[in-house]
């Protein structure tokens, strides 16, 4: 936001001014928004008509980027209607109004206020009828949705429509809800009194009619004859209502069977409404198991309203977004919803920083044949996550499906080449690039140079070299070959131990598969070799011989045995298992005493080579 007067006191306006500014800092904090929204509320005192337009100006946009930011907080909405009502009138409170039940579609509580608000502002009953059948669509199905439902039969009473209310209540006994027996009894009571025609359909009424006109002739003796007797119109009806009326009791029956169904989860649903903070794993258990339920009972709208109420709830939460997706592909013709769940994750709710549920709307968006799509929601992504392996290696993947072969390389260049894709992640890429070569052209031995030609620039990747050893190990061989093979594994392993900068426990892993590898497709001699590997890898620093002179300037062990002597203690690695975990590399300090420079990752490399400089045999 530019920086401007707020229209208030120099006192207010330099409050708003560093709130303002926290907020442009960390935009992900609600607890400042709180604040600044507050501190704009109170300008002058309070706003109205009569306030300076640059306090009005300021705390509208204000509104307006924190709604934006969290659009699921029904009560700023409300909040926000109420202001413009008082600033500027009617309208300008209904298009607020408007926005927030875009924003919120199945919020009870700001469907009943903007329905409240439209009944005292409006003079047009059919205007605010069609009001309350939109917010009836959007959250009628609501286990707790008689505030609404008490707003509207409110409405009709006020209109003393009787054939509006029992319309309504006839529509709301059928659903379960928290106050179900208390519209029955209502309903049941209004029935009495109303005409036939209005309590049930007219096939079957028509039905029930026949029923009771069939069953209901009666025989009288008069004299030596017999003579049926129909039964009067008066009787029919009275016989008729009590059918009803029984009929009316089945589907309270119905209804209350489905509530108590649902009680058992909506009982465990403790927060309704949306809010910044984590739900507990027993709250998400909850909606999963309930979820569950309704999926099973194989109502489409009622599990359709679910997703959406679960998902005011869980809006942050990506395997709720995933779920729904899903759910609604497996209906019929139901690509735009999908489409539209899919969006409303990656634009509004699912971090950029977790792009699972982006991935699978470009997956969607190619099933849809929408390629080019597809790329860009890849390319979107790697905008703001630059050297994302995941996105990368589903791009090149995409690219390759509807390129070939050489689209996906080029995807792999492109990044490799990018100045913002860090070493890492580059290390990565070229494994990747290797197993393309490897697993989709078929070519061993170009993998095995992409490896080779590559492996100086990567001394301290770990996934680079374990993707190495595991290639070589998958290679099949014979007992021609087996010799040959088993050189070029001993090398990887050799260089692993004596020109990589990985962690020891990484190395200790990595040598591990290779130990394995002696015992299962070994020579005679390979116990020998275990045997030398278990004790190199299990026993103290002191004893590492191939560890010593790994960290020796000269290459020898005897050095650092002699600077161990020096020093009166261990000269080099403090192994810290959670910084390992953080991808931090603990040989820095051996690099840094040697007199090499070191990047902020911890280790010593050579400059990043480009695309070209890593692949000159791919040149023809």
């Amino acid at each position: 936001m530019a920086d401007y007067s707020f229209g208030g006191s120099d006192e207010e306006n330099a409050e708003l001014k560093k709130l303002n500014t926290e907020v442009a800092e960390d935009p992900d904090s609600f607890e400042n928004w709180e604040k600044l929204v507050r501190a704009a509320e109170s300008l002058e005192g309070g706003l109205n008509r009569n306030s300076n337009p640059q306090s009005i100006a300021a705390t509208r946009d204000i509104y307006d980027r924190f709604l934006a930011k969290f659009p699921l907080l029904f009560g700023y909405w409300k909040k926000y209607a109420d202001l413009e009502f008082s600033i500027a009138g009617t309208e300008a409170a209904e298009l607020v109004y408007e926005r927030g039940v875009a924003s919120i579609t199945n919020s009870v509580d700001l469907w009943t206020n903007y329905c409240a608000f439209k009944v005292e502002t409006s003079h047009d009953s059919e205007v605010i009828r069609e009001l309350f059948e939109r917010g009836a669509t959007c959250v009628g199905l609501d286990f707790l949705a008689h505030p609404f439902w008490d707003k509207y039969l409110e409405f009709e009473e006020r209109l003393e429509a009787n054939d509006k209310i029992f319309a309504i209540l006839d529509r709301v006994v059928h659903i379960p809800m928290h106050q179900y027996a208390r519209y029955f009894e209502r309903y049941r009571q209004l029935a009495q009194s109303r005409p036939l025609q209005e309590l049930l359909p007219p096939d079957t009424l028509a039905q029930f009619r026949l029923e009771i006109e069939t069953e209901g002739l009666a025989t009288v003796q008069a004299g030596s004859q017999q003579i049926n007797v129909e039964k009067g119109e008066l009787e029919i009806e009275r016989e008729m209502r009590a059918r009803i009326d029984n009929f009316h009791l089945e589907i309270f029956a119905r209804t209350q069977t489905e509530t108590t169904k649902r009680w058992t989860y909506e009982s465990e649903v403790k927060r309704p409404y949306f809010h910044v903070t984590e739900l507990d794993e027993g709250q998400l258990v909850n909606w999963r198991k309930y979820l569950d339920f309704e999926e099973v009972e194989g109502d489409y709208m009622r599990t359709a309203f679910l997703y959406e109420r679960c998902l005011v709830t869980c809006a942050y939460y990506d395997e709720f977004w995933l779920r729904y997706a899903r759910w609604m592909l497996a209906q019929p013709l139901k690509e735009e919803e999908v489409r539209n769940i899919y969006q409303r994750a990656s634009m509004l709710y699912a971090p950029i920083s977790r792009p699972a549920v982006r991935l699978h709307y470009a997956y969607f968006e190619e099933m849809c044949s929408r390629v080019e799509l597809a790329k860009d929601i890849h390319q979107a992504i790697l905008v703001n996550l630059p050297g994302h392996i995941e996105t990368i290696v589903s791009l090149a993947n995409l690219s390759r499906r509807h390129g070939g072969l050489e689209a996906a390389i080029g995807v792999y260049k492109a990044q490799i080449d990018s100045p913002d894709c860090d070493l890492y992640a580059k290390a990565a890429l070229v494994t990747e690039w290797a197993r393309l070569l490897w697993k989709i052209k078929g070519s061993v031995d170009e993998a095995r140079q992409v490896f080779q030609k590559n492996q100086h620039w990567y001394l301290d990747s770990r996934p680079f070299w374990i993707n190495y050893l595991l290639f070589e190990l998958e290679q099949p061989t014979s007992a021609e070959t087996e010799a040959t093979q088993y050189q070029r594994i001993k090398q990887v392993h050799d260089d692993i131990r004596r020109k990589s900068h990985l962690p020891p426990l990484t190395m200790k892993d990595l040598s591990h598969y290779y130990m394995v590898y002696l015992l299962e497709r070994g020579t005679k001699d390979a116990a020998k070799e275990y045997m030398m590997l278990d004790r190199e890898s299990t026993r103290p620093f002191s004893i590492q011989q191939a560890m010593k002179a790994k960290v020796a300037d000269d290459g020898k062990a005897t050095s650092t045995d002699r600077r161990l002597l020096m020093e009166n203690g261990h000269p080099g690695v403090e192994v810290d298992e959670a910084a390992i975990r953080r991808g931090e590399n603990p040989y820095t300090k051996y690099y840094q005493q040697q007199g090499e420079h070191s990047l902020p990752g911890g280790s010593q490399v050579s400059p990043a080579p480009s695309s070209d400089e890593y692949h000159e045999i791919h040149a023809n």
